[in-house]
């Protein structure tokens, strides 16, 4: 059995550590700050995120990062984007240098467009070559902490530190894949909440399944497009961290950015939705930072570009959708 360090209590760190410490693993959630870590183990839950779903006995909460991340195996790092830097920051010297560090992070750096990854490489650089993976796919946090069955990929460039955490996380009721295009499957499971939240629009708007499905299909194509520019392999986007990540996103009232787009829908500004979610919706710092990437590789993405004119500059969904049907005809 492994010894894994999670480093964040939000709904999805707190999943993996407890689906992990169920398969007999020895897991350590590295909480903010003490006050948090005692509220946990009283509770002997997050009671903010996954309400209902008890910690293993095999789990320690713990506010010190020695005994979080000392001797581990697996490091996953389960923030928020836009913390993720300052988090690695914190704990960066603590982390084993034999470990694997795995981000279980969705999203792109809005200052620098950086993924993942590369935020982890660059805190991290001047110590041990570290090997990072990344996981991403469709893996709802509340359907996979009530057992359901799921699957996800870990990719890296260093191919055996993808096998290491396949061979740690894989369970029965978790099927885990390895891949090496990292690039692929960071941007798929980032672009992909970008398109979930027009998804809740044309729900919320009631637009009937042929446009959503056409809305998803040509999603799907704009995620492609901008992730092969980037150095991503095609078929990446046609797997589990592509489409099938899509599918979920698109398709589920569980998902967040799903949920931004049906606030939308219902004529809510960004300030409102902000003040309303207690979850961090992914999908709406990563249109900022996907329509700058885009620029600069110079890949034209309407739906994003009309998602951001929605966010941040006022725009109406009605405008939006008439705006995406009224484009010039072009080949499929």
């Amino acid at each position: 059995m492994a010894t894994i360090g999670v480093v964040g209590t939000t709904g999805w760190g707190t999943t993996l550590a407890i689906i992990t410490a169920r398969e007999g693993h020895t897991v350590r959630l590295l909480a903010r700050s003490d006050e948090e870590a005692a509220r946990l183990r009283l509770a002997n839950e997050n009671s903010q995120y996954l309400p209902g779903a008890s910690f293993h006995p095999a789990m320690r909460v713990t506010h010190d990062p020695t005994e979080a991340l000392d001797k581990t195996d697996l490091t996953i790092l389960a923030v928020p984007s836009n913390t993720l830097r300052q988090n690695v920051q914190n704990v960066g010297e603590y982390i084993d240098d034999e470990t694997v560090v795995v981000s279980a992070v969705k999203g792109l750096e809005i200052e620098t467009g950086c993924r993942m990854s590369e935020v982890i490489r660059q805190e991290l650089d001047g110590a041990a070559p570290t090997p990072i993976c990344a996981l991403s796919g469709p893996n709802l946090a509340r359907e996979i902490i009530r057992g359901k069955l799921s699957s996800t990929v870990v990719a890296s460039a260093d191919e055996d530190a993808a096998k290491k955490a396949q061979s740690i996380l894989n369970s029965s009721v978790f099927r885990v894949y390895t891949n090496t295009d990292i690039i692929g499957v960071e941007l798929g499971g980032t672009l992909k909440n970008i398109i979930a939240i027009g998804a809740g629009i044309c729900d919320g708007l009631q637009m009937g399944d042929n446009v959503k499905a056409a809305f998803m299909t040509r999603g799907l194509v704009e995620i492609a497009r901008l992730g092969v520019a980037a150095g991503a392999k095609p078929m990446t986007m046609a797997g589990l961290a592509g489409m099938g990540d899509l599918i979920a996103t698109c398709s589920s009232n569980l998902s967040r950015n799903h949920q931004v787009g049906m606030l939308l829908s219902r004529g809510k500004t960004l300030a409102e939705i902000r003040s309303e979610m207690h979850n961090v919706a992914e999908g709406i710092n990563t249109t900022a930072a996907a329509r700058a990437m885009a620029a600069e590789l110079e890949v034209e993405m309407p739906i994003t570009e009309l998602t951001y004119r929605v966010l941040f500059e006022g725009m109406s969904v009605d405008r939006a959708v008439a705006e995406l049907m009224g484009r010039a005809p072009t080949p499929e």
